[in-house]
């Protein structure tokens, strides 16, 4: 029977489960010769089977992909297996003895189908998780870029509609005041006129005054008057008087020109900097798709789980105090041997393993805040502006994801694949969410398969080896847990002796710790109750709890303090 065309994902899966029949175990292995997933029960049964004890048995991720069936055209009973290296096709064991092909060398058909397969999932990857993403970040930016030119173009407009209204103001200033001026001296030549007419009126009056006398005398019969009357009074005639002629005003236009008017009201200059070049983030490479293959350390490691168990006793490594920190409310080991703490007032201090202060950074106060990242980096939210840093080992901080109306509040930094899951809150609601390396949401997780709300306030949250998204819930008094998908598993309350959880993590052997008032309770992957590793006589009073490579347990508590115990043997 002719296989179905293989299914090209949208995106790598993150878990699977074993192919072998009723078994629902977390797939780890894969059997090429086969083609089956297995766990790594199944694969140790596959490889202890006398007929399949020589079969290739490898890590899910480094698996070679399945050759899809196609008859031969001339052996239709035959399948197409090999290629022509020679020719460049696709034939049968059986065209192999042809004379066409006699003598040429072929290869399996299979591995170049497997190679080609990875390559096109592994640039289809690449496009969905770096490039289309980075393409539609750069195409916002472009866009934004737009919006803020219009409002630069939009303020220079204003400013230069302001400056020559300003200008228009000044000469209107100006105008008025020549206009009063003007006025001023008008009225000063006029009422200087004025009384020059007046002096020359009065001039007229006597000279009409001197003509009529005169006609008088000239009309008198009486010689003896004129003669007399002109010899007794002086009728002179007063000289004309003097008067000035006005000294008009003279107006001087002033000499401009276009160019003068543009200096006054400014000029539009582009600056003559070389526009940048616009950043584009470098790319991650994708741990789900390319996986690295397993480091001797990590073959060791796994090799270790098999031997390691709970010991009947814990015994303290060692114990310090963390400098510039109020309490001990969450923690994060790095890769380095580096350990971040923080407290509940925001301090979030960087220490070595003996308590040496690395360096300091004040952050919005929370819980299970903070993580670190598979390269290294930081991770931490900020409840007040509802977004998520990274610190780069550089130490530059830079905002890595929004989370718009929803509060971060715990976060957690997989182990596994690198995504980061996210537990959020608003005044009613809370969820978790699982973000890729490069801050794509990939899952929301908010109720359970009755419609229930599952979360309340995880403070903590982590993941298990086998997927499960474990948080502690001081709400709902609960470590909720949840599988790969986002289904409800169990919840874990200890309903008898009443259940605070605070600071979670897991195990190399995939146990639950989770933190309650002057103890730490261990549980398994289903949720029994194993274990207390720390009880109520130790004095102590852990918050949070973390494991190294070591499999030792840290725990941190209100007296800022860091207690390391060996608990596993």
């Amino acid at each position: 029977m002719a296989q179905s065309k293989p299914r090209i994902p949208g995106t790598a899966q993150h878990f699977l489960e074993c192919g072998i029949k009723d078994c629902e175990r977390n797939c780890e292995y894969y059997c090429n010769p086969c083609h089956q997933q297995m766990c790594e029960r199944c694969r140790d049964e596959h490889l202890r089977n006398p007929k399949t004890k020589n079969h290739e048995v490898v890590l899910y991720q480094l698996r070679k992909r399945q050759l899809p069936v196609k008859k031969c055209e001339i052996h239709p009973t035959k399948d197409i297996d090999l290629l022509c290296e020679e020719c460049k096709i696709p034939l049968c064991s059986k065209c192999t003895a042809t004379p066409e092909h006699r003598g040429h060398a072929f290869t399996d058909l299979e591995t170049i189908y497997a190679e080609k397969f990875s390559f096109c999932l592994e640039e289809i990857t690449k496009s969905r998780e770096y490039f289309l993403p980075t393409s539609q970040d750069i195409r916002k930016e472009i866009k934004g870029d737009a919006t803020e030119i219009k409002k630069v173009i939009d303020n220079i407009r204003t400013s230069m509609k302001a400056e020559a209204e300003s200008l228009k103001s000044l000469v209107d200033k100006v105008q008025t005041e020549n206009m009063k001026e003007l006025d001023q001296i008008e009225h000063s030549l006029l009422e200087d006129l004025k009384t020059q007419g007046k002096t020359f009126d009065e001039y007229i009056i006597h000279l009409n005054n001197l003509i009529k006398e005169f006609q008088d005398f000239l009309s008198s019969p009486d010689p003896t008057k004129l003669t007399l009357t002109l010899s007794l009074v002086d009728m002179k005639i007063q000289p004309i008087p003097e008067t000035t002629k006005p000294v008009t005003p003279v107006f001087t236009a002033a000499q401009y020109g276009k160019e003068d008017v543009a200096k006054l009201l400014g000029k539009i200059n582009i600056p003559k900097t070389k526009p940048k070049t616009r950043k584009i983030k470098p790319m991650e490479v994708s741990s789900t798709l390319t996986p690295k293959k397993p480091t001797s350390k990590q073959l060791k490691s796994d090799k270790e789980k098999k031997t390691l168990s709970l010991s009947s006793s814990v015994t303290k490594v060692r114990k310090f105090k963390v400098p510039d920190v109020y309490n001990v409310c969450h923690m994060s080991l790095d890769q380095s041997g580096r350990l971040w703490v923080s407290d509940n007032a925001g301090n979030l201090v960087q220490t070595d393993l003996q308590g040496n202060q690395l360096q300091k950074i004040e952050t919005s106060d929370g819980y299970g805040y903070h993580t670190v990242t598979q390269d290294g980096d930081l991770i931490f939210t900020d409840k007040y502006d509802d977004v998520i840093n990274r610190i780069t080992q550089d130490n530059n901080i830079t905002e890595f994801i929004k989370t718009g109306d929803w509060i971060p509040i715990s976060i957690h930094s997989s182990h596994i694949n690198g995504d980061l899951l996210v537990g959020m809150e608003t005044d009613r609601e809370a969820k978790v969410i699982r973000y890729n390396k490069i801050g794509k949401e990939l899952q929301n997780i908010q109720r359970d398969n009755k419609g229930q709300e599952l979360y309340s306030n995880q403070q903590y949250i982590t993941e298990n080896i086998n997927g499960d998204i474990c948080t502690s819930d001081i709400d709902k008094k609960a470590v909720v847990v949840v599988n790969k998908s986002g289904q409800h598993r169990f919840s874990y309350t200890d309903q008898e002796s009443g259940f605070y959880p605070y600071g979670i993590c897991t195990d190399v052997l995939g146990h639950i710790l989770v933190c309650d008032d002057y103890k730490v309770h261990i549980l398994d992957q289903d949720g029994q109750f194993l274990s207390l590793i720390i009880t109520p006589d130790t004095g102590i009073n852990p918050n949070c709890v973390c494991v190294d490579d070591e499999n030792n347990i840290y725990m941190g508590d209100y007296n800022a303090e860091v207690i390391v115990y060996k608990y596993l043997q």
